[in-house]
């Protein structure tokens, strides 16, 4: 069944095309929209274990820091007390 148009219809022909097209467009910016949001929040999961991690590891590394402070001091008396002891006659 073709349509016979008037030339009179014509610009409406086109703004019905131009209305058509834009509702697709919609509809393709709103699936991208919630595709972005959805992306977003797994980004932002990621994020949050990632902070949660970093924050456990910066925990650690002062930890360890304490301990090698700690050990230094330990072998520094250990060393003394050699030193002492190496210098007792028996």
């Amino acid at each position: 069944m073709a349509k016979t148009r008037s030339p009179g219809l014509e610009p409406f022909d086109r703004l019905e095309d131009k209305v058509k097209r834009l509702v697709a467009l919609i509809e393709r910016l709103r699936t991208e929209q919630t595709r972005a949001a959805e992306e977003n929040q797994r980004l932002t999961g990621e994020l949050d274990i990632l902070q949660t991690k970093l924050a456990d590891a910066q925990q650690t590394d002062s930890e360890v820091s304490t301990m090698r402070e700690e050990r230094e001091q330990i072998r520094t008396r250990v060393a003394g007390m050699l030193e002492r002891l190496e210098t007792i006659d028996l």
